[in-house]
């Protein structure tokens, strides 16, 4: 009998696995399977017929001897190495496999469950959650400037619409704006940057807007890599790690340093930690860089603020450009945390700091209570860059032109909300107040639901949008993943796909401490569908454990 359940699952990880091969093939098959029905009306091969579309020369030069078509210029063995060690969990071969059996429950093939719940990413709209009207509404109206004559709109909303359309090319959003983007949108940033940080100085001339926070981390890294063999920019991060980071880094081919985060207290920061990394990576490479993600992503904690001052005297000390991910900072849902800035915590900490740390700071529309991936909206405060580089990302900004505007101008309706006494506050605050509100239940009910389950320890969901629990997984089942060439909570994660349909994302994706196992969920799903994935999730965990040791075995 374990032999068959042995032989079943091997097909389905190969499965898996074969599917995200075969995505990339598809990939670059697009272009010739739009052409087939065209094919379908000659006659003769398809080489033949390709040549039909060139001049004698033409077709000479593109045939061999034989006369078959030549070789791909692009293969496997010729792309740039740096891309094929390029990872991405959160939309990895797990996610494909999801995709595929969606695909099956729509063409009627039976399974155990009759629907994928993706929790696996955080993005807010696709698990339901409604968007902000006031948004919406002064996106609408800069979109389709007609609309500034209804009165269905309100006031405010058109105000703030017609203010960024001034500040447009043609007063129209479909105009390229500058390439650190629309003035007034940045202006409106710095503001918010003082408002939150309680009067700490800020400079929309220190505001990039950027397409998502993605952008605005990959611009910076960019211009801090470089150097050969041992001078070869290293980059601290934190592990577990958002993928982005680990990807970024094998793209522009830099040093990837790992620090960890102490699971035992609450996924803290140890500054300790981070002189052990740095010490230890400066054998065999240049740490230059450090980056921070807090509220924490995928582990869901909020730095106190004696442990932020403790990260920039450290990067102070050792000369480290400072990445601040903070584009969950209005997701903080434990009454004792509070969500801290890295510059205005650098600020209080004297003008020596101040003025001479050089920090980078990300924020997005796709998180917080809007959730608006898709708009792809984001903004960096750089400050303390010498002028001379700055001219050079103004430069490296340039080449793409420009964010997409809309994004723009959902960022700055974030930064710049209605006011009390304006027309639409009263149902933004409700719309605001309901959507962080029922994050912060989801958040504590997946803590203690998690808890009350053998084998699965989770940390408090103190902030963003995740929940990073350890899980017990039986040595039995170690050696079966090892033998199916896959990591043991990637064997858990494709077991829970296909027995349950929920599709989560194994720890391995983010980085982990030798011989430990996570998995990372979204918290984002409605409360009921939320309650189901985690009574799935329950017994399916309690199936695992009886199949490959018992209760006992796992509480000791």
């Amino acid at each position: 009998m374990y032999r068959l359940q042995f032989m079943a699952y091997r097909s389905v990880i190969a499965g898996a696995l074969d599917q995200y091969q075969l995505s990339k093939v598809m990939h670059s098959l697009r272009t010739p399977l739009r052409m087939q029905p065209i094919r379908k009306k000659t006659q003769g091969s398809v080489e033949n017929y390709g040549l039909k579309r060139f001049s004698t020369a033409e077709a000479t030069v593109a045939t061999r001897e034989n006369g078959r078509m030549r070789g791909r210029t692009l293969t496997m063995e010729t792309l740039n190495p740096h891309v094929k060690a390029v990872e991405y969990a959160v939309r990895g071969p797990i996610v494909i496999k999801a995709g595929e059996i969606e695909k099956g429950l729509q063409q009627g093939v039976k399974k155990p469950f009759t629907e994928v719940i993706k929790a696996n990413i955080g993005d807010a709209h696709a698990m339901g959650q409604p968007p902000i009207t006031f948004l919406r509404q002064v996106v609408a109206l800069c979109t389709c400037p007609e609309l500034l004559d209804s009165p269905i709109f309100p006031e405010d909303a058109k105000l703030r619409a017609q203010r960024i359309l001034r500040d447009c090319g043609g007063n129209s959003l479909g105009s390229y704006s500058a390439s650190q983007g629309v003035d007034c949108i940045r202006e409106d940033i710095a503001t918010y940057i003082e408002q939150r940080d309680h009067g700490v100085p800020a400079s929309w001339d220190d505001i990039c807007l950027t397409t998502g926070a993605s952008d605005g981390i990959m611009s910076i890294l960019k211009l801090l890599v470089s150097g050969q063999g041992r001078s070869r920019t290293g980059v601290m991060i934190p592990i577990p790690q958002y993928p982005l980071y680990s990807a970024a880094i094998s793209e522009l081919e830099a040093v990837q340093v790992n620090y960890y985060l102490d699971e035992d207290n609450c996924w803290a920061l140890d500054v300790n930690e981070l002189h052990r990394a740095f010490h230890a990576a400066k054998q065999y490479c240049n740490p230059r860089v450090l980056c921070i993600i807090n509220p924490g992503n995928p582990t869901g904690q909020v730095q106190s603020k004696k442990c932020i001052e403790d990260v920039l005297h450290f990067a102070y000390e050792e000369k480290l450009f400072v990445l601040s991910d903070e584009v969950y900072q209005e997701n903080v849902y434990s009454p004792d945390c509070h969500f801290h800035s890295f510059k205005k915590v650098l600020y209080e900490m004297g003008a020596e700091y101040f003025n001479n740390v050089e920090l980078a700071s990300f924020h997005s529309t796709s998180k917080g209570y809007t959730g608006e991936c898709g708009f792809r909206g984001g903004y960096m405060e750089v400050i303390n860059m010498d002028p001379e580089v700055k001219a050079q990302l103004v430069k490296l900004l340039s080449v793409r032109l420009c964010p997409p505007v809309a994004g723009q101008a959902a960022m700055d309706v974030i930064v710049n909300p209605p006011r009390p006494g304006e027309p639409s506050f009263p149902k933004f605050l409700e719309e605001k107040t309901s959507v962080l509100g029922a994050l912060a239940e989801k958040a504590k009910l997946t803590e203690q639901t998690l808890n009350a389950i053998p084998g699965i320890k989770c940390n408090p969901v103190q902030g963003a949008m995740y929940a990073f629990p350890r899980i017990f997984i039986p040595p039995r089942a170690v050696e079966e993943a090892k033998a199916l060439g896959v990591t043991p909570d990637m064997l858990y994660c494709l077991r829970l796909l296909e027995e349950t349909g929920i599709c989560i994302v194994p720890g391995s994706g983010f980085g982990q401490k030798e011989d430990t196992y996570h998995f990372r969920m979204t918290i984002l799903p409605s409360t009921e569908k939320l309650k189901l994935l985690l009574e799935k999730l329950q017994a399916f965990h309690i199936r695992f454990l009886q199949e490959y040791s018992t209760i006992d075995e796992t509480l000791r």
